[in-house]
């Protein structure tokens, strides 16, 4: 089992989670046994940041905890351990701490954890970290398969808009390319980007869409719902959900959102936090709409208020999936997106399952705002359903399953 012979630490985040901390190397490992000397089973090791309320980190949890039940070896590997995310680790899965300071720090760690524990797929997730893990398996001297994920785009048109580093992105996939043993891409444009950006051969390619329906997902989904807009609603309320950054483009939101409300009442919920949350609240207030605007933060269970909206609305100027669409649809709730690269076109089949419009056209999603209102009846709920149903836990980690036995 991986990290077995490790003196696990415990820490208590909500549910029982070893936690081993690379920050000081442990004494006890000295000299021990090559772990793929000791299973014959498959083993994967899961990298990703840190347990921010995102859809990357929500997504490896669940693949974790898939993975563990079809009798893999599951190890989780953290840049840090933080997030409001901590209390869904599952229960038996290990983590492992590698405490950087920068990403970049991580590297020599990783490499440390690859030469001691050799799990037979090192499975990375998102640009910076996916260079981090190239590099460590490139000086890791073992033959572990890299795997890395990319869920958001990495074209210029993307990068330009966010910090400069993220611009080497597709620059550092190919200097590294023969270190990556496969590349997955959780939307049909991200897989095209990878080949035409990053340099990857289609063969070293696939599109796995994220994990969003669980068996679980039905109860969750009916849990009462504790907002006052819902539970007493004298108008139209919407729903949107996500980080408050720059890229999923809230400004648009609240400004067509003023717009609607020119047309006729309604409340919109905000859902999640960031590092715009202060000017959101200010713009709000410069449009007249905050007494219309609730902020709620941080919500571990979203789907109450998505089942209880009257229809859920997604703004961003780029997406790699869009998780939070199909967790509405999954409630039987109408949505509303714009058409951004690159998920949304794909789970809403290009328009057949819910409106698109173009990015940061405020009138444009005003106008989809009161149409999705207007015209419910045209997505009924239980095709809906039906349709979130396709991107299905199980789906997604069969998939996943099938790719690592390939490659090992």
């Amino acid at each position: 089992m991986l990290l077995k012979f490790w003196p696990a630490g415990h820490r208590n985040f909500g549910v029982s989670v070893d936690t081993i901390d690379y920050g000081a190397r442990p004494r006890s490992i000295i000299n021990r046994p090559a772990l793929r000397q000791q299973h014959d089973g498959l083993s994967v090791a899961i990298y990703i940041h840190d347990l921010s309320p995102g859809g990357v980190e929500r997504q490896c949890l669940v693949l974790a905890r898939e993975l563990e039940r079809r009798g893999v070896d599951i190890a989780l590997v953290l840049h840090q351990m933080r997030g409001e995310l901590m209390p869904l680790l599952p229960t038996g899965v290990p983590v492992v701490n590698l405490h950087g300071r920068r990403t970049l720090h991580d590297v020599l760690r990783l490499r440390r954890f690859l030469r001691q524990e050799r799990p037979d797929i090192l499975m990375a997730n998102v640009d910076h970290n996916n260079v981090a893990a190239a590099l460590a398996t490139a000086v890791s001297g073992t033959d572990t398969k890299l795997v890395i994920c990319q869920h958001n785009p990495i074209s210029a048109g993307f990068h330009a808009t966010v910090n400069w580093k993220h611009r080497l992105v597709p620059l550092c996939y190919r200097a590294l390319s023969s270190q990556i043993d496969h590349a997955v891409a959780v939307s049909n444009g991200i897989a095209g980007e990878l080949v035409r950006d990053a340099g990857f051969g289609p063969e070293k390619v696939s599109t796995i869409y994220n994990a969003v329906i669980g068996d679980d997902f039905r109860d969750r989904a009916a849990v009462p719902v504790c907002h006052p807009w819902l539970v007493q609603k004298d108008r139209p309320v919407f729903v949107t959900a996500g980080r408050l950054v720059e890229m999923k483009d809230h400004r648009n939101l609240l400004r067509a959102f003023a717009l609607h409300l020119q047309t006729q009442p309604a409340r919109l919920i905000v859902l999640g936090v960031g590092p715009m949350l202060t000017e959101l609240r200010a713009l709000a207030g410069t449009l007249g709409i905050d007494e219309h605007v609730a902020f709620a933060g941080f919500v571990e269970n979203p789907l109450p208020y998505m089942r209880a909206a009257d229809a859920f609305v997604l703004s961003s100027r780029s997406e790699g999936f869009g998780n939070v669409l199909v967790e509405a649809m999954g409630c039987g709730t109408p949505v509303v997106s714009t058409n951004c690269p690159h998920g949304p076109a794909d789970i809403l089949s290009h328009g057949e399952y819910g409106l698109l419009v173009a990015p940061r056209d405020s009138e444009a999603l005003a106008a989809a705002m009161g149409r999705v209102l207007e015209e419910r009846d045209r997505w009924p709920a239980d095709r809906l359903r039906l349709r979130a149903a396709a991107f299905s836990y199980g789906t997604c980690a069969d998939t996943y399953w099938r790719l690592f036995q390939r490659l090992v």
